[in-house]
């Protein structure tokens, strides 16, 4: 075929085509059926495109939100490990959060060796365990508590049987009304006497030593309390039975004790006590009942009747003591001066007597953990008492031998691996004199401790 013919017939062919396109947009253009359909087509392309947009938009949304969440976890975490590194001792804890969340169990314990001279308790150099108790603290409602000791073994006890001490109910801050909290508080229960300062620091953890002074008054007794603060003023006030029995009272009077304290500076503490145990009824030899002793602790014994129990049917005692404590960085010194008043009703006899006693104590750290304790204490007892001391108290406070004077001195060292274990030594020398005119010797100690708390 001639070319130009070829080209003809190509350039027709798509003339033919480019007619047909045209006449076919020209019908679309003209159906307004289809038209609805595109317009809503394009439409439905445009919601796509903007829903497109508003997902990417969340994703870098979401994105920016997981990475501020993991700083937040490593920054909780940090802290928590930060946290835990703090001992527990110097976390900020207020005593009332942990009330409020928990019942606490903690106790306190002493394993020790003792030795006496021949006249003294522990004539036979012995092993002991020392002063055990358990405690148990338990919120019981709103600002009120609960709280009892078991001593497993005391020191003084005469025989290994459990027996409690403290068991109070408390209610804290009834001075809150007033805007003062902390100036008015209530106990009731079975409670230590509020008398003289020494029975606070008497555990084998807090005492710096391991004996006492020769005075050492302590002793729970069943009654109420009324404690509190203002300012650099304390106060304790307490009505209490005053015999040794913690199942009933033989007697309708009962016991008075009060401590007033003051803080005028940092570093020192003052404090004024006065008690009295009212008339305590002694045994009767017809009934075989009566308080017999009183629940006040002293000179390592108890107060008790002079007379016969044929003829004296009550006693008691009046004391009253001032004491002193000055803190310094790594030291203290303490020191207490008192005077018991006592009587009986014996008929036939002026078993009055007007005993005064006082001790004197030092601590002084030397290193970090190791330091050094010092006590001198003493009583006089003119017309002789039965004080027992750290001699035998079968023979020098139940027969009716009396001392007129007695005096100790002990020098000890403490070495604390932390607040909660203390490894303590201690010598002690005791000297008197019997109403008799005759000594008291034979009656030094020498004692190792381990003190411990958990």
């Amino acid at each position: 075929m001639h070319p130009t013919g070829k080209f003809l017939r190509i350039f027709g062919i798509g003339a033919g085509l480019a007619l047909a396109v045209a006449l076919a947009r020209a019908q679309v253009t003209s159906d307004p059926a289809l038209q609805v359909i595109i317009e809503q087509n394009r439409q439905l392309q445009e919601q796509v495109k903007a829903q497109q947009k508003t997902i990417e938009a969340l994703n870098v949304r979401m994105e920016e939100i997981r990475r501020a969440s993991e700083r937040q976890d490593r920054q909780l975490q940090t802290l928590q490990e930060r946290t835990d590194a703090v001992a527990p001792a110097e976390r900020a804890v207020p005593m009332e959060s942990s009330h409020d969340h928990e019942v606490r169990i903690t106790g306190e314990s002493g394993l020790a060796f003792f030795s006496s001279g021949s006249h003294g308790q522990w004539p036979n150099s012995e092993f002991r365990v020392d002063d055990t108790t358990i405690t148990v603290e338990a919120p019981v409602w709103q600002n009120v508590y609960f709280f009892t000791e078991l001593k497993l073994l005391q020191r003084e006890a005469s025989a290994a049987n459990f027996q409690f001490g403290e068991l109070y109910v408390e209610f804290e801050g009834l001075g809150r009304p007033w805007g003062r909290p902390e100036a008015l508080n209530l106990r009731a229960g079975s409670i230590n006497t509020p008398f003289g300062e020494e029975y606070l620091l008497r555990g084998p953890v807090e005492n710096p030593l391991i004996s006492h002074s020769l005075s050492d008054i302590w002793g729970p007794d069943e009654g109420a309390e009324l404690y509190g603060k203002l300012g650099s003023w304390s106060y304790v006030v307490a009505v209490q039975n005053g015999g040794i029995s913690q199942l009933r009272d033989f007697n309708s009077e009962k016991t008075f004790a009060a401590r007033l304290g003051w803080d005028p500076l940092a570093w020192l503490h003052l404090s004024a006590s006065a008690m009295r145990t009212g008339k305590l009824a002694a045994v009767s030899p017809v009934t075989n009942t009566g308080d017999a002793l009183s629940s006040i602790w002293f000179a390592n014994a108890f107060f008790r009747a002079l007379g016969p129990a044929s003829r004296t049917q009550n006693f008691w005692a009046n004391l009253y003591e001032a004491d002193a404590v000055a803190r310094w960085s790594g030291g203290r010194v303490a020191a207490a001066l008192g005077q018991v008043r006592f009587g009986d009703s014996d008929p036939l006899v002026d078993n009055s007597r007007r005993l005064r006693y006082g001790y004197l104590e030092a601590m002084q750290s030397l290193t970090e953990q190791l330091y050094a304790a010092a006590r001198f204490s003493a009583i006089d007892a003119p017309g002789g008492y039965p004080l027992a001391g750290q001699g035998y108290p079968g023979e020098f406070f139940y027969r009716p031998s009396l001392t007129e004077e007695l005096r100790r001195l002990s020098l000890g060292f403490g070495y604390r691996f932390g607040p909660p274990l203390v490894l303590k030594l201690e010598y002690s020398w005791e000297w008197g004199r019997m109403l008799s005119g005759a000594a008291r010797d034979q009656e030094n100690f020498l004692g190792a401790e381990i003190g411990l708390k958990f």
